[in-house]
């Protein structure tokens, strides 16, 4: 028996990973490199969009920092990749995303159990399958999937803009992270009180890409574009991305915007937290406003992206499954989990499942304890005003004792998590 896969990112390759290593031959299905969505440009399969999508390598204190470390112990191949591939980013797991990139794409060409097909799938499969189509499925498949399940959703992924490091202004701006944690993993680019007041002016009132009606919806707070926050008040961005303390001294700095290397040659930088819908023309001159960006090189604009999901408390089990054809199986951010690591964990699980049934045991989820099995149950459970969802320890299930000290409690929290996962996973065939 042959496995269909839809979508090689990173939910649909960790579902093929796991079932070829197990025997299973799969076909993944990938449009690349005939086609590319809007999204993508490398032909190589699981294309980040940012450096450090991957987020926080805090096991005990990020609940992405312990997801990470839930999914190594099934053999992550995200996981693996991005051991491979990282550059130094303070706390954050940043990667280099081309050999990211070409990592993965290897390793699913080298497995006998997997065949590669380069093709668009138009209709849901009415066989055992995995559709990882991510939140750029294609129309037609978009329009399958619709039919099955009674509508899709739509909702917000902004991406920062990233700048050449030979045009930036040194003499404007210092190496350092915040409360001395990392190194020097960040640039950090100070503003005074009236070059931060005009940068949010500017920001504020320029032009921005007009979005089609079915985009002008809430935008996920998770990925929110900087000019939108900005709007909320002058001093907001002082007080989230911009804020100016942990870098020597308090009062120091009135603002401070932080960037992060790209790459691993450190040849181009990202404006950390800087995710827009601002016009190409705009980007340059409003970011240009910040003294050691007056002359930068944008190698690459902010974007704006659509992106599906399912409202899939209404038609998935907590197995990742279609309540109406329990051989079709979701993963990845189409299910309503936020983020590259929460997709591609979902792809694990989604593999996990179908494999035991077709071992013929039941499913099992995981434990609420962990944040595998809190996004299970999040993307399944009753809710009327369903949103996606990321990684964080207020999904899972709370601690058995009280716990006032916050780095104490979350400390606890993962130490639970990953007994439990540990113990899930010995028990799988």
């Amino acid at each position: 028996m042959k496995i269909k896969i839809i979508g090689a990112g990173l939910s649909g390759s960790e579902a093929a990973y796991y079932l070829a290593r197990r025997g299973v031959e799969v076909e993944l299905y990938d449009i690349k490199p005939r086609s590319f969505t809007p999204a993508h440009t490398d032909k190589n399969f699981c294309e980040l969009v940012c450096s450090n999508s991957l987020k926080s390598k805090d096991v005990y204190g990020n609940a992405c920092g312990l997801l990470k470390e839930e999914m190594r112990c099934f053999g992550s191949l995200t996981m693996e990749a991005a051991q491979m591939s990282e550059v130094p980013a303070g706390g954050a797991l940043a990667v280099d995303r081309a050999k990211f990139a070409e990592y993965v794409t290897r390793k699913l060409k080298e497995n006998k159990n997997i065949k590669l097909v380069c093709e668009e799938v138009t209709s849901v499969p009415d066989e055992w399958c995995i559709i990882a189509s991510g939140p750029l499925t294609t129309d037609a498949l978009s329009g399958s999937i619709s039919s099955i399940c009674g509508g899709q959703l739509h909702f917000y992924d902004a991406s920062a803009p990233i700048v050449s490091r030979e045009s930036i202004n040194f003499d404007k701006c210092f190496f350092g992270d915040r409360y001395g944690k990392g190194g020097d993993d960040y640039l950090n680019c100070p503003l005074n009180e009236e070059e931060y007041t005009k940068f949010v002016k500017e920001l504020v009132s320029a032009e921005k890409t007009v979005l089609h009606e079915f985009e002008k919806r809430e935008i996920f707070e998770g990925c929110m574009p900087i000019e939108v926050m900005a709007a909320r008040g002058e001093d907001c961005l002082r007080f989230a991305n911009f804020k100016p303390v942990g870098l020597g001294g308090e009062n120091k700095y009135y603002a401070v915007l932080q960037l992060r290397k790209e790459n691993g040659d450190g040849t181009a930088f990202n404006l950390v937290g800087c995710q827009t819908n601002l016009k190409f023309g705009e980007q340059k001159r409003v970011f240009s406003i910040i003294p050691a960006l007056k002359d930068a090189e944008f190698l690459r604009y902010g974007v704006m992206h659509r992106n599906t999901f399912l409202n899939s408390p209404d038609c998935l089990n907590a197995d990742f499954s279609l309540k109406s054809n329990e051989k079709v199986f979701f993963a990845g951010q189409i299910t309503g989990v936020e983020g590259y690591v929460e997709s591609a964990a979902s792809g694990i699980l989604a593999a996990v499942h179908l494999y035991e049934k077709l071992c013929g045991r039941e499913p099992k989820i995981p434990e609420p304890t962990t944040v595998m099995g809190a996004l299970s149950r999040h993307i399944s459970g009753a809710n009327e005003n369903f949103q996606p969802m990321n990684a964080n320890f207020g999904i899972l299930k709370p601690a058995e004792i009280k716990i006032r000290n916050k780095k104490e409690r979350y400390a606890y929290l993962a130490n639970r998590a990953l007994e439990s996962i540990k113990e899930y996973v010995g028990k799988l065939l």
